[in-house]
């Protein structure tokens, strides 16, 4: 038997670090049946395990190891084992970027996925292309990875910040005003995220305060008390993981619930779980959502991985990396090949079976930029329903990828391949 998860001393105590600090997630490493001399294909995986987003990454590698367990059981890869092996970015760039060094020129991989942090993600990019090694980003959204500096063999699961807004700056406008105060992260992700909710929100008549704060903040009083003075209509709490956990839990010990909306692009799952129920509110964006009774493979994806995770549903982080890895199974299999240059060519605008984008419509990685064009949920955040305790979210509206992305032209994407 072949241990199929690759993470090493170092990179396993850190896992177990990680995943006893959220709730003790099980990560232990699956096991295979290799055929004598079988070449496994290997896939790499760097994500900032420890750190301000660990919980979004454990969500990621859940998932990844899971999927990996289950395309085993039906072949691999051009009839191949996948063995996967993972790596912590600590959510640092320096550190994403030797990690992918180290499991491309010291393990061979034959593919990279990651990074959680958009920053990161974005410096692997360049990695990945100058090595020829294709390259899935499954969460991490500035717009560059899939806009300005899009690489040929690089492929983005999640939205980018400008499909998020495009989709939901309108919702918040109409129902609940257009004076917004923003608490952001500092970094690639919002960034580009906080420039296009001004762009939309100007373009409608709004106005704006707001303070950047590092992304690993704790305290947020300075910034909701300048928020309070400012009496904004909807509070856009663009932080991420622990941040905006912490930042939620004091807007509930300010009192401000009832002096302003919540509202903006991501309030993940894995972070609502962990906030007063009185932050349990507010319209989001929820790129993937477990609950659609009307596409019956999420049921069948639901039942399957839910056992897996500890009896949880799984978060649109889950979806991100499951979508992902079968994304490096559908370009080789369509190229033939585990050539990256052939993989990319192959998976542009390939329409992915509803068993693997586990949503309604043609869904595909668009040809001319490599963005996945998914459908994003407009909704309410709620305490939990009837359906249980994940129960948080309804969705109230559907908006296409297309439709939120705009044309290729507009992303400012322009790809080029070896030659």
């Amino acid at each position: 038997m072949s241990q199929i998860i690759g993470i090493g001393h170092t990179g396993r105590r850190k896992v177990l670090q990680a995943t006893a600090a959220i709730g003790g997630l099980q990560l232990a490493s699956p096991f295979i049946i290799k055929a004598r001399g079988e070449t496994p294909v290997k896939i790499g995986m760097v994500d900032p395990i420890t750190g301000s987003l660990s919980a979004l990454a454990v969500s990621e590698v859940e998932g990844a190891k899971w999927t990996v367990e289950q395309m085993n059981k039906k072949g691999g890869i051009l009839g191949r084992p996948v063995e996967l092996l993972i790596e912590d970015s600590a959510n640092d760039t320096g550190t994403g970027v030797q990690k992918t060094h180290k499991l491309i020129e010291r393990d061979n991989v034959d593919a990279i996925i990651g990074d959680v942090n958009s920053g990161i993600a974005y410096a692997m990019m360049g990695v990945t292309a100058e090595k020829k090694v294709f390259h899935v980003v499954p969460g991490g959204h500035t717009d560059p990875i899939t806009g300005v500096d899009c690489k040929w063999n690089t492929f983005r699961t999640c939205n980018t910040t400008a499909m998020d807004t495009a989709a939901i700056t309108g919702e918040l406008v109409k129902r609940f005003g257009k004076k917004w105060f923003f608490i952001t992260p500092d970094y690639a992700y919002g960034q580009t995220l906080q420039n296009n909710f001004v762009k939309k929100l100007k373009a409608l008549g709004g106005e704006f305060q707001g303070d950047m704060l590092p992304i690993a903040t704790s305290d947020f009083s300075a910034t909701l008390i300048k928020a309070k003075a400012y009496k904004p209509d909807v509070l856009l709490n663009n932080m991420g993981g622990s941040a905006q956990i912490n930042c939620m839990k004091q807007f509930v010990q300010f009192g401000m619930g009832k002096e302003m909306q919540l509202g903006g692009a991501l309030f993940e799952i894995e972070s609502v779980r962990s906030v007063p129920k009185e932050a349990q509110a507010g319209w989001w964006v929820m790129e993937w959502y477990w609950n659609q009774p009307n596409v019956p493979e999420v049921k069948k994806f639901v039942d399957a991985i839910s056992p897996a995770i500890g009896g949880k549903m799984p978060t649109a982080r889950h979806w991100m990396a499951y979508v992902s890895l079968h994304a490096v199974r559908l370009a080789a299999e369509a190229a033939k090949s585990l050539d990256a240059v052939k993989m990319a060519h192959a998976l542009g605008d390939l329409e992915l079976p509803p068993e693997v984008s586990l949503m309604p419509g043609k869904i595909r990685y668009r040809a001319g930029d490599h963005q996945l064009m998914s459908d994003i949920y407009i909704g309410q955040m709620h305490n939990a329903g009837p359906g249980g305790p994940d129960d948080l979210y309804k969705i109230e509206a559907t908006v296409t990828g297309e439709e939120a992305a705009g044309p290729v032209e507009s992303t400012g994407c322009k790809m080029s391949f070896p030659a």
